[in-house]
């Protein structure tokens, strides 16, 4: 397979999971604003059943393909996520988390309800761009 072959290859396949994900956004109703601040407010656990099966199926992909796999299947090897816990991870982490209970809203299904049709999110997202160009901003500075 040629540099750009792999390319291209690399490129569909992040189409087709990007697709695959605003799907099972759209289908578990994480979408909309309301069933999201439903389920923050523990009156609705549908979307628990929704998130728990993606953790699961993440930590299976992550923790199982390396050890079954010689490499990836569009890349040359496996590699580490290294995670470091500080002061900065933690203050995103609650401002991200913050804003999420406040408006019912993350980035993923806020791209996927425009898509939908769910203009009104357009300002959500506004807001999520908004506050990646403060933290990139931020983050220069140091």
């Amino acid at each position: 397979m040629t540099a750009r072959q792999k390319t291209l290859a690399q490129s569909m396949a992040t189409l087709v999971a990007g697709g695959m994900f605003g799907f099972g956004l759209s289908v578990s109703t994480m979408i909309q604003p309301e069933v999201v601040r439903s389920f923050l407010r523990f009156s609705d656990f549908g979307l628990m059943l929704v998130m728990g099966g993606a953790v699961l199926v993440a930590l299976v992909a992550f923790k199982l393909a390396p050890r079954v796999m010689q490499r990836p299947l569009l890349g040359d090897q496996f590699q580490a996520h290294p995670s470091a816990w500080n002061r900065d991870t933690a203050v995103g982490s609650a401002v991200f988390g913050i804003g999420w209970g406040l408006s019912g809203v993350c980035p993923g299904p806020a791209i996927a309800a425009i898509g939908a049709g769910n203009l009104d999110l357009l300002w959500a997202l506004a807001g999520i761009l908004l506050g990646a160009l403060v933290q990139g901003l931020l983050a220069d500075t140091r």
